[in-house]
């Protein structure tokens, strides 16, 4: 309430008040309309908007729906104006410690937040809780007192009622002494953001860790180079023990063991000297048909599992007598023997894919396009491989790769 009177007489018909009311308590909507009285006596306008509070962790999934309340009515060039204040710092920081939270936990709360949809102003985070109960006391303004905090169950209303007053009067400077704290971590979250984003760019390249450069970062680099690449977009970072998992499961597997890891959507999957960060569909893609029925001509454009191709004509390919007729396209079987254009010899398909490097999440799009029997090709995820057989001619056709299958991977 202190809040709002102060953005009033700083900001006058530039602001919006929100109540969020949780519904989690009989009084909720009396307080709403506390709240919207006393924005009519300032003539600011006031949202009303209760919100549904999902099961688990009640003081966590509260702010979560507080905070999609925000984004609902927050405006392009608004700014989310918050009033925490010093003591609240520094009870985040406290719990936020026994949670066991990395240097990002301990920064706590900024005064000036700026995410990727919003901004965050905190104006009172450096005042302290008495200073604001006396402002408040000296102007009059009228506030309601949430019984929750006084119940001990919830774990900020235990710090704030059992912990604070012993640790208090042990340290009486203790709380200007934790927020000092907080602004030295930020400084020091700064510091190491920018050894991350060098480390990223260095490692990482379309969702591809680059091993041989990870093994060069030493542990902790390593460690949170992995954490910030498996957060990715998401609100929360893995805990220590899956990023473990994701070093000793995957990185530290053999090279051919073709291990992988899944975490919140993703599978981590290791290929070589490489590490993958594929979507679910990507990496669990159902196997395909065993065989279907295709007719070229010229011109036409096939989508196939392992990309896009287009007929074209070829100074040396398939003959153009195939046009028009019923060619088979099968799934690999294993043991395939397969002679390309250009190569003396026959040798095994799967020999090939390999020396092409075709990822293993990948190979069950390879197809092999015959006719009675005749294997005239295969397509790949890196093209069309032509086979030599009795159809091959000079002034010809061949399926020429428009998009593969590995661009696409490339964007997961």
């Amino acid at each position: 309430m202190l809040l709002l009177h102060l953005m009033f007489f700083l900001c006058p018909e530039k602001i919006r008040a929100i109540y969020v009311d949780h519904q989690l308590q009989n009084s909720s909507a009396e307080w709403g309309s506390f709240v919207r009285e006393e924005c009519q006596k300032l003539n600011i306008p006031c949202i009303i908007q209760p919100v549904e509070v999902a099961p688990g962790n009640l003081e966590n999934q509260a702010r979560e729906a507080r905070y999609q309340a925000y984004l609902q009515h927050l405006q392009s060039n608004e700014m989310l104006v918050l009033a925490h204040h010093q003591q609240d710092q520094a009870e985040t920081l406290m719990l936020r410690l026994l949670s066991g939270a990395g240097v990002d936990g301990l920064s706590a709360m900024k005064q000036l937040d700026v995410r990727e949809d919003y901004r965050i102003w905190r104006p009172l985070l450096n005042i302290s809780r008495e200073q604001i109960c006396q402002w408040a006391a000296d102007l009059h303004i009228q506030n309601i007192e949430d019984p929750t905090n006084q119940d001990c169950t919830y774990d900020r209303a235990w710090a704030r009622q059992c912990l604070w007053p012993l640790l208090s009067e042990r340290f009486p400077k203790m709380q200007t002494a934790l927020a000092r704290t907080t602004a030295l971590m930020q400084d020091a979250q700064e510091i190491l953001h920018d050894v991350l984003q060098q480390d990223t760019r260095s490692c990482i390249q379309n969702h591809v860790l680059d091993l041989a450069k990870y093994t060069e970062l030493s542990a902790p680099r390593q460690r949170q180079l992995l954490s910030s690449w498996m957060k990715g977009t998401g609100p929360y970072r893995p805990s220590l023990d899956m990023v473990q998992r994701l070093q000793r499961e995957v990185i530290a597997a053999r090279p051919d063991a073709q291990a992988a890891l899944h975490w919140q959507g993703f599978y981590y999957v290791r290929f070589q000297q490489q590490v993958h960060k594929l979507e679910k569909a990507v990496y669990l893609s159902e196997q395909l048909a065993a065989e279907q029925q295709i007719n070229c001509q010229l011109g036409d454009a096939l989508e196939l599992p392992s990309g896009q191709f287009q007929i074209q004509p070829a100074a040396y390919g398939l003959s153009l007598s195939l046009l028009k007729q019923t060619l088979q396209l099968t799934q690999r079987q294993g043991g395939e023997k397969l002679h390309l254009h250009g190569r003396i010899g026959s040798w095994p398909l799967k020999k090939a894919i390999q020396d092409a490097q075709i990822f293993p999440w990948m190979r069950h799009t390879i197809q092999i396009l015959s006719i009675d029997n005749v294997m005239l090709g295969v397509f790949t995820p890196q093209g069309f491989w032509l086979a030599e057989s009795a159809y091959c001619t000079a002034e010809g056709w061949q399926p020429v790769s428009v998009s593969s299958i590995s661009a696409h991977n490339d964007e997961h």
